[in-house]
């Protein structure tokens, strides 16, 4: 999107079964001489993937300095027999560990790519099992601290706790992992990912990105280029709204400002009470019979809330639901309409449910550890009064917490010492797929239509829909496309669009890529 001393952080009971390659003399700095040894995953969920672990260096520049582990996972193809090598799949954040990410979403891949590729994942430099920034001493204290902090802050009072308690986290971090802070730039994981591709044998990168992966996958696209084979990049960053186009200067807006997704959300919110509008009750909880009282019903509920808190639910978890169940049509549409429903009627929603892999440690500083020391954000907390009421008047309601999700980079202790801030359109070896939906909440279409205007050879695919990815809003006809260009490297064709297999509310059960449940895609 989480060596010696204070680096320390996740030793080798903790890396479910991993275990340490092997290096040749020379290898550290490029992964040549790098052999992986593969053991089954430990952990719920993992159930099929093998785990590995290899050593890279904390700073490129000082290869044999100190070194930082990195723990794979990945899962075989299907059919052995027609096996044509490793695909590399991030699953955005920053911050998204791979041991979960891709144990969650491994079923949503083509079944043609999971027969013919092994699926490979991991957890990037400071994220998950790898060596992790972790700011707290245990689990139980980062959540309890966490569970002390807004999701934004509402009222003076309340902004005065929030600065300070992040200002505190960014203390925090600076103490016990002052070094790795340092080192966990997009750059850096991007030069780990060559590492990874050399020590798995690959000629070239073949390699499915989401969200923040998009960047990741631009990133490696641009420092390495005669490397990259067919790169789907998928949900996308604008790369140069992430580096605020490489200014020295403190910018005028934050960094989820800059890339519009507050105006993606504004766009998708619309979407949701238009088309719950015009669903029957029994589809969207939320319908007042038509899209105008839909929405109108939805103003009121959020007016009532800062005064009228329905048990734990206040109006910034609401709005915070709100924006986080926009992100997958199905089930999160319907589900996002059930939880209003019931805080309309008085009732305490259910929270939402655990994820089924779990976390030993949180991680929630993790993705702060990379935004804040690359992306250039305001440093000046008072600044973020100012940007959450320039988000609401665009935005609306969910600009809340756009504005302000980005204001912990405000006090943050250190800058990456190596990160990479264009150019973008270094000519690659092979083509890149760039696809995004029309209304996606986080990665708007306008930072879809960028991020393919800005590398050099790249071919954008419009996904008529709604929600954050593709890869997590299936489409049949998305994932032919990324089959044939993985295994033939055929592009589809200029202004191509696809839509998807199931359209929100609808009454159909929506079936998963391998063909259990529902009715089957259209």
């Amino acid at each position: 999107m989480c060596a010696a001393g204070v680096l320390l952080l996740v030793s080798a009971v903790t890396t479910r079964g991993s275990v340490v390659v092997e290096l040749s003399d020379g290898g550290l700095s490029t992964g040549a001489g790098t052999t992986l040894t593969w053991k089954p995953c430990e952990g719920e969920g993992r159930q099929g993937f093998e785990c590995a672990m290899v050593k890279s260096p904390l700073d490129y520049a000082r290869p044999r300095w100190r070194t930082i582990d990195l723990v794979v996972i990945r899962h075989r193809a299907t059919a052995p027999g027609r096996r044509v090598g490793s695909l590399f799949f991030n699953p955005g954040g920053p911050g998204g560990p791979g041991t979960v990410g891709l144990p969650l979403q491994y079923h949503k891949f083509p079944k043609e790519l999971r027969e013919r590729f092994d699926i490979v994942s991991w957890d990037p430099r400071g994220v998950g099992q790898s060596t992790a920034v972790q700011c707290f001493a245990s689990a139980e204290e980062a959540v309890t601290w966490l569970a002390n902090v807004p999701a934004f802050p509402v009222g003076t009072k309340e902004r005065r706790a929030f600065t300070a308690a992040y200002a505190e986290l960014g203390r925090r971090c600076q103490k016990r992992v002052p070094e790795l802070l340092r080192h966990v730039s997009t750059a850096e994981s991007a030069r780990d990912l060559d590492r990874l591709r050399q020590a798995l044998g690959e000629r070239q990168l073949r390699y499915w990105g989401v969200s923040y992966g998009t960047l990741l996958g631009a990133t490696y696209a641009n420092l390495f280029p005669s490397k990259v084979g067919r790169l789907v990049l998928d949900g996308n960053v604008d790369p140069r709204a992430w580096v605020d186009g490489g200014s020295k200067s403190d910018p005028e807006l934050n960094t989820f400002l800059r890339l519009g997704s507050d105006l993606g959300s504004a766009d998708t919110l619309r979407e949701f009470l238009r088309l719950c509008g015009r669903a029957p009750a029994g589809s969207c909880a939320f319908s007042a019979g038509n899209p105008a009282a839909t929405r109108a019903k939805l103003t009121e509920l959020l007016r009532r809330l800062p005064t009228k808190p329905v048990g734990s639910w206040t109006y910034a978890k609401t709005v915070s639901e709100i924006r986080g169940g926009l992100y997958t049509v199905h089930p999160g549409w319907a589900d996002t309409a059930q939880m209003l429903q019931a805080l309309w009627k008085g009732r305490i929603p259910e929270d939402p449910p655990a994820l089924p892999v779990s976390l030993e440690y949180p991680g929630f500083e993790q993705p702060l550890a990379v935004l804040c020391a690359e992306s250039p954000n305001p440093r000046d907390p008072a600044r973020y009064v100012g940007l959450d009421k320039l988000s609401t008047a665009r935005a609306g309601d969910i600009g809340h917490w756009w504005a302000w999700a980005n204001e912990p980079c405000a006090t943050w202790p250190t800058r990456a010492v190596r990160t990479y801030s264009g150019p973008w359109n270094r000519h690659t070896a092979n083509p890149v797929l760039v696809v995004n939906a029309i209304y996606d909440p986080a990665t708007s279409y306008e930072a879809g239509k960028a991020m393919a205007r800005e590398l050099a050879d790249a071919r954008l695919l419009t996904v008529n829909g709604h929600g954050h990815t593709a890869l997590d809003n299936p489409s049949g006809c998305v994932g032919r496309h990324a089959s044939r260009y993985f295994l033939s490297g055929v592009l589809p064709p200029v202004g191509a669009t696809c839509e998807q297999d199931v359209p929100p509310f609808a009454t159909e059960t929506p079936a998963l890529p391998d063909g259990r449940g529902g009715t089957g895609a259209k």
